[in-house]
């Protein structure tokens, strides 16, 4: 099985949050990934793309403990407590009554914290996706984009040091998408929380990264986007236009500057 060049930053000294050297994942006899490396830092921005099947799902699982390598070493700094998760769609009971309180506070679930310090970490994590005024409101009565950020809000009820996405906008519409994706952004930047979302648009992915993992042909090229969105790279794996190549790189280009200022 090929796997691409893996590529590490050099610019973070402190003690990553994920470690995953030489790794490789499957399930059974059936090898999924090989040669992953890869470090995730707090304060960073991580995509995960790639077409269908190439192994983001099972690079998440892993990264969660709940599928273990069949060689190499992944590393985890984060306590489990300390990982949110934002998954596809939520699985639940629509015909139960559940306002966004309840909702959220469902992240709660296992953490061992005061009454105080529950209501404290709830104020927040609504505040920080700007649903603070529908607090009160069914669950089921919000909007597909409004339901999303409920996800990430009961995710981020854990004030997590680590949170992992899992296609958090699929099906939305432009304006609810582009809200989500704003929302992490000033999270990962202003409270150095490190995010790890799986997605497939290379553009949108431009946009907000400051790294990338792309998953292709058994393997995975990562690190800095500035590093990874080569527009060699980007057509060998896509097979885009130059033209298009040449402007996701630039946006990387110009986001990785950004990035560097803050």
């Amino acid at each position: 099985m090929t796997a691409t060049t893996a590529m590490k930053s050099n610019r973070r000294t402190a003690t990553p949050l994920i470690e995953a050297d030489n790794l490789r994942l499957g399930y059974g006899r059936r090898t999924v990934l090989d040669h992953v490396s890869l470090d995730i830092h707090g304060g960073e921005f991580w995509f995960f793309l790639g077409a269908n099947g190439t192994g983001k799902s099972t690079l998440l699982k892993a990264i969660l403990g709940v599928l273990p390598p069949q060689a190499g070493r992944l590393q985890s700094h984060v306590a489990a407590q300390q990982i949110g998760l934002v998954p596809q769609r939520c699985d639940f009971n629509s015909s139960l009554p559940t306002t966004v309180r309840e909702f959220v506070q469902f992240g709660l679930v296992g953490l061992k914290v005061t009454r105080e310090e529950a209501r404290q970490r709830f104020d927040w994590a609504l505040d920080h996706v700007d649903l603070a005024p529908l607090r009160d409101r069914n669950y089921w009565s919000l909007s597909g984009g409004q339901r999303q950020r409920a996800l990430v809000a009961r995710a981020l009820v854990r004030r997590p040091s680590l949170l992992l996405a899992d296609e958090p906008t699929n099906g939305l519409d432009l304006i609810a998408h582009n809200t989500l994706l704003d929302a992490l952004s000033a999270l990962h930047r202003s409270e150095k929380l490190a995010v790890v979302m799986i997605a497939h648009d290379l553009l949108v992915a431009a946009r907000y990264c400051t790294h990338i993992a792309l998953f292709h042909g058994g393997g995975v090229a990562a690190g800095p986007a500035t590093t990874v969105f080569q527009p060699a790279q980007l057509q060998r794996i896509y097979h885009l236009p130059a033209d298009v190549c040449e402007k996701i790189a630039g946006m990387a280009d110009d986001r990785g500057g950004a990035a560097d200022e803050s």
